[in-house]
């Protein structure tokens, strides 16, 4: 069984080391402690599995720019959990709150860079198909993701 609950400070020592586990890499511990320290809007759940934080996700402020408007959505990223415990369905859970989460919070849009087998299977398409491209260079197309959550923003 496993809960989802909203991140607590008590956490973030374990969040950061599932992070470095589920990456093999300390990178993206430091992100998501960076985006803690700079962002003031970010949702960062954490599943529980026996008392013990099995996966983790975070969703941080993104905005779309066009000359005309500038509109604020979400970004998903990271989402981890522990490499034995992949393959479960505990980042599924995660990435379905997170999503049900956002959307009560009103935001039009959510992105991710992220496996494109993955993610389509939660509504993600090609951010390209709206006119989306990633701000870093060399990012593959189907690696850009996006859900509308509100298709007025795209008129």
């Amino acid at each position: 069984m496993v809960e989802v609950r909203f991140e607590q400070p008590k956490d973030i020592d374990e969040v950061r080391l599932l992070n470095d586990k589920a990456f093999g890499q300390p990178v993206e511990g430091h992100i998501v402690d960076k985006l803690r320290q700079s962002c003031n809007r970010i949702l960062s759940l954490v599943a529980i599995s026996n008392n013990k934080i099995v996966g983790h996700i975070m969703f941080s402020p993104v905005t779309i720019e066009t000359q005309e408007v500038v509109i604020q959505g979400m970004g998903l990223a990271p989402m981890a959990v522990l490499p034995e415990l992949q393959n479960q369905g505990i980042g599924s859970i995660l990435v379905k709150e997170g999503l049900r989460i956002i959307r009560n919070m009103s935001y039009p849009f959510v992105i991710v860079l992220g496996h494109k087998k993955y993610y389509p299977r939660f509504g993600f398409e090609r951010a390209s198909k709206y006119g989306l491209k990633s701000q870093w260079e060399g990012i593959p197309d189907e690696a850009f993701m996006a859900m509308i959550l509100n298709d007025s923003i795209m008129e």
